[in-house]
């Protein structure tokens, strides 16, 4: 019995039914609502700052060597010392802490690419052959009892448009990602940097200081003979000979004491630089570089010139994306998809176009209830947008410690090597009148011995002081991001095609 008109067009397949021209309007509506996108649009949270720098204001100290310029990428050439240009050059190639920061960069980028290709269809394709047998015992089927093949080869495309910005906010949201990931990577870079530099300008202090106890040992050397000479004319005194060599031995059991920290400090270096300490030596070089007070210039800049602050503040803007792919999910998805392909019992029949196979269709899916999971998770997005808002300007607060920190470092130093510089002329100055009153039997060798102490504990002070000068210079620069400035984060289009970000 034939079914009526109206029924046989009810029962009609529906792509079929559903013509090129109704798939094509589906895809262009589709395409316009892309231009939707739900969620808050990124605005650049405020952070607190002062006009000027406390330690610059109204202190009446002024840098006494200012770098109003520091080289991107080369801030250690202003302190003019070859040996340590030639060690830093070799951080950003071999040391393995920049390596591993370049390589979750890389991922972060990875990730990027990988949110991007949401936004294209995905095509799938298939073949497969088997040879079954269906029961004889099936009622209403054609091939019951056959033995059969099927050969089929399809291709599958689902595309799903970005209504409400999902995609788009997930892209946005690992771009800004991938440059926190870029602004790590040079944070860890100049870290590095600076703590080489440090590590120099330490051993190289350690060296001006063995340097300065080599020629006191030597001078107590003189000294014990003196007494020695003395005390075979019956002149000094047992006491006063032991006292010489007391003393000679003390300063002598010091130098070698340095030795072990120069030693910590040269393979502290070779690590650094991504070599094995037993193959990594410095030659001896005394400390003649000058602490460099680079141009702190004013607070608000400090924003632009440091990349961990770049980087806390990209993540804002990663999980304020977040807000807007947790609220897409409150709204439908349309996911469109097209099969077509070729199956056949017969391998010689498989090919023609009777073989021929497709169907196509919109799906719509929408969550209507869910108990206040989405709600939730939206709400946790909030949550985490506000935390790295706070750590963002708390990472601003830190850095501008920092560069007060050094300011006041360099500022109170400056002042204490010039005071120390006057205690240890006074202090040689008594040493050589002392001596000469005991050469004259005036005095005994214990007024010697408590001048000489108070000699080399004024002169090993200054030079300390010399290597807290200078690690504090090297911390200032750090301070104020080592020459970077935000202009260096990647762009778009870079993040997508380009290389490493330094």
């Amino acid at each position: 019995m034939n079914a009526p008109a109206s029924r046989r067009r009810f029962v009609a397949p529906p792509f079929e039914r559903v013509g090129p021209h109704v798939v094509a309007l589906a895809l262009a509506s589709a395409c316009a609502l892309t231009a939707c996108t739900v969620g808050p649009d990124y605005v650049k949270p405020p952070a607190a700052s002062a006009a000027t720098y406390k330690e610059l204001d109204g202190t009446g100290w002024k840098p006494a060597q200012p770098a109003d310029t520091l080289a991107r990428g080369a801030w250690w050439s202003v302190y003019a010392d070859p040996s340590l240009d030639a060690l830093e050059q070799q951080v950003a190639s071999a040391n393995q802490n920049v390596q591993a920061a370049d390589a979750r960069f890389r991922a972060a980028r990875a990730t990027v690419a990988q949110y991007r290709s949401s936004f294209f269809p995905v095509v799938t394709a298939n073949s497969d052959y088997s040879r079954g047998r269906t029961s004889e015992n099936v009622a209403h089927k054609s091939t019951a009892g056959l033995t059969l093949n099927d050969y089929l080869v399809q291709a599958d495309a689902s595309w799903e448009p970005d209504l409400w910005g999902r995609v788009s906010r997930s892209v946005e949201g690992a771009k800004a990602e991938a440059q926190a990931s870029a602004a790590d990577t040079q944070s860890v870079l100049l870290s590095m940097q600076a703590e080489l530099a440090t590590d120099y300008f330490e051993l190289c202090g350690l060296d001006q200081e063995s340097q300065l106890l080599d020629d006191t040992i030597q001078a107590y050397r003189d000294a014990l003979d003196l007494t020695q000479h003395r005390y075979a004319g019956g002149i000094a005194t047992d006491a006063d000979v032991a006292q010489a060599q007391t003393q000679l031995k003390t300063t002598q059991a010091q130098a070698l004491d340095l030795g072990v920290q120069r030693a910590q400090l040269e393979h502290a270096i070779a690590i650094l630089i991504g070599q094995t300490p037993s193959t990594f030596s410095l030659p001896v070089a005394p400390l003649v570089a000058m602490p460099v007070v680079a141009a702190a210039g004013v607070p608000s800049t400090l924003l632009e010139r440091r990349p961990d602050i770049a980087a806390a503040e990209r993540h804002v803007a990663d999980m304020n994306a977040q807000i807007g792919v947790a609220t897409a999910a409150f709204f439908p998805n349309l996911i469109l998809s097209v099969t077509g392909g070729l199956e056949a019992t017969n391998y010689n029949q498989w090919l023609l176009a009777p073989s021929r196979l497709w169907s196509l269709g919109p799906a719509l899916a929408v969550t209507l209830l869910d108990f206040g999971g989405r709600a939730a998770v939206k709400e946790q997005a909030r949550a985490h947008y506000d935390e790295s808002v706070a750590q963002y300007r708390q990472t601003v607060l830190t850095a501008f410690g920092q560069v007060e920190d050094n300011l006041a470092a360099l500022r109170v130093l400056e002042q204490e090597a010039a005071a120390q510089d006057d205690a240890v002329a006074a202090a040689q100055r008594a040493l050589a009148v002392v001596s000469n009153r005991y050469k004259n039997g005036a005095i005994t060798y214990l007024d010697v011995v408590v001048a000489q102490t108070t000699a080399l504990t004024n002169e090993r002070n200054a030079v300390s002081i010399a290597r807290r000068r200078m690690a504090a210079s090297v911390a200032l620069i750090k301070a104020l991001g080592g020459g970077w400035d935000a202009s260096a984060l990647p762009t778009d289009d870079q993040i997508v095609h380009a290389s490493s970000p330094h």
